[in-house]
């Protein structure tokens, strides 16, 4: 069996994380990742940049902004792979948005298969949800879903 080698090329972390070469750049020039450069200015990537690469794809999906995954992953030690610890410390500082992403998903699947149940598909003439429009003297946009304070930007 060979040695792992220590440095992966970029079509390597793109094979091996499943993400697109030009997705690697983005995330590059974004500053999530990074890379060192050969003699030949062809981009290498430590290994941990898969774990880094795992985390990115994991948190875009529950809908984490890339600016607060970058913020998640500055906090990260330099020169090492992070640990377990690492991880779980970042997991416990989005514990309570994701909770909140949860409970408002649920919501949008309870209240949208009601909606859509009665066959209306319409907030605006709906006389079981909203009769006459009466929310939207409240504002504009979903009525339901936002607090007062949510509103104001």
């Amino acid at each position: 069996m060979s040695p792992t080698p220590p440095v992966l090329t970029v079509g390597e972390v793109a094979t091996r994380s499943g993400v697109a070469v030009s997705a690697l750049h983005f995330y590059e020039r974004q500053g999530l990742i990074a890379s060192e450069r050969t003699a030949g200015n062809q981009r290498r990537y430590r290994r941990d940049v898969l774990r880094r690469v795992a985390f990115i794809r994991v948190s875009q999906r529950v809908g984490v902004p890339l600016a607060d995954i970058r913020m998640a992953l500055d906090s990260l030690p330099e020169g090492r792979t992070p640990t377990k610890k690492d991880w779980a410390r970042l997991s416990r500082l989005w514990r309570d948005e994701l909770d909140a992403r949860i409970r408002d998903l649920e919501h949008l699947r309870n209240d949208l298969t009601g909606c859509i149940g009665c066959g209306c598909l319409s907030l605006r003439t709906c006389v079981l949800q909203n009769p006459s429009d009466v929310l939207g003297a409240d504002g504009p946009g979903p009525r339901r879903w936002l607090d007062d304070d949510s509103t104001s930007g």
